[in-house]
């Protein structure tokens, strides 16, 4: 009898270069290539940025020993000669003036490190010679939290963010209180986000226009309302309508930011702020706790964007306690001499009415 021969295993046959094998195999290892490069990236600039750091605290340390500012420019001019003649271009006099206001601008350390591992250089350059350590330390964090890059840094910069933010009329203290609440927790509280005024030169609206003309424009432009707008926030309705007692009512914008976890309520008035606002508005809010505010959620926010505001009626009112931040808009930005001097007389000005009713609770 006369045996079969047993069938041979046949090999596996290698994928083509061109099947979906190959290509899913290509692409995980490009992904791994990439994933690396950028994490190499990050550490050498982590490091350059603490060596930068270190190297400024330690001609900050022997300017200051000497008490002399002449003997400061000449001791960066010498360093500079002879660390250009070892290391390049990289050690400049220049940029050895740049790393010696880093340490000044930033003396804490550990700070520092931890900054160093979210942001460039180059942000530390646009950072360090800003006049207010409050606002460098704002737009620091801001940087790390919302991962701004260089040119969203400056955007925000000359159209005076800070100065805008609700908390940059609050005292010192709590201002530096919730920038260590958002550097350590990444804590956002609403007053470092709502802003006074926004800016709305994008909407391309005439010296004439209707309160709907201002919502279209709006949803037209969305991508560019919601950065004005700030961190967190998405769109949700327009002309939210909801029912009370069998009246309709209308919200003009409901938002929902998710940094804050809370619903907000935009409503768009085209002249100056008037009392009765604070009504309505306050309608909307605990409609909107009540039907659509979910558990876990912080209340909802409402926000009255105005042509115009008078501030003692606004304290009067004390729209803080009912969650209501009202907020003129300007369509124009104005030049950046006469912004910036209007925000910082309405940050005095507000700063000194709360030091006089400090002192009469005192």
């Amino acid at each position: 009898m006369t045996r079969k021969p047993l069938p041979q295993p046949q090999p596996t046959p290698l994928p083509d270069a061109s099947g979906d094998l190959s290509n899913a195999l290509l692409g995980d290892i490009r992904g791994l290539i990439e994933q690396s490069r950028q994490q190499l990236a990050a550490a050498v600039n982590s490091a350059l940025t603490t060596l930068y750091w270190h190297i400024g605290q330690r001609i900050r340390a022997e300017v200051l020993n000497h008490q002399r500012a002449a003997y400061g420019a000449q001791i960066v001019s010498a360093l500079s000669r002879q660390l250009e003649r070892d290391y390049g271009r990289g050690f400049s006099d220049k940029n050895l003036r740049h790393m010696l206001r880093f340490a000044e601008a930033f003396p804490n350390g550990e700070i520092v490190s931890t900054l160093s591992r979210q942001l460039a250089w180059s942000h530390f350059l646009e950072l360090i010679y800003l006049a207010d350590p409050l606002a460098r330390d704002f737009y620091a964090q801001m940087c790390a939290q919302e991962r701004w890059s260089v040119r969203r840094l400056r955007e925000r910069k000359d159209t005076r963010l800070f100065e805008r933010t609700a908390l940059s009329k609050a005292p010192d203290e709590l201002l530096a209180q919730e920038l260590a609440s958002l550097r350590q927790g990444g804590e956002l509280a609403p007053a470092l986000v709502l802003k006074d005024p926004y800016v709305l030169d994008f909407l391309g609206l005439q010296d004439r226009y209707l309160e709907k003309d201002l919502e279209d424009a709006i949803l037209r432009e969305l991508e560019s309302f919601l950065l004005e707008l700030g961190a967190g926030f998405s769109f949700i309705a327009r002309q939210k309508r909801i029912q009370i007692d069998h009246d309709d009512f209308y919200i003009d914008l409901l938002f929902y930011n998710r940094r804050l976890k809370r619903l907000v309520a935009v409503e768009l008035k085209l002249g100056d702020f008037k009392p009765e606002y604070k009504g309505q508005m306050e309608l909307y809010l605990r409609w909107l706790a009540k039907h659509e505010q979910e558990p876990g959620e912080a209340p909802p926010l409402g926000i009255i964007l105005c042509g115009g505001k008078k501030q003692e009626q606004i304290e009067l009112l004390e729209l803080d306690a009912s969650g209501i931040h009202v907020a003129e808009y300007l369509t124009v930005l104005p030049p950046r001499e006469v912004l910036q001097a209007k925000l910082h007389e309405a940050i005095a000005r507000s700063r000194a009415r709360l030091e006089d009713r400090g002192a009469e609770d005192a």
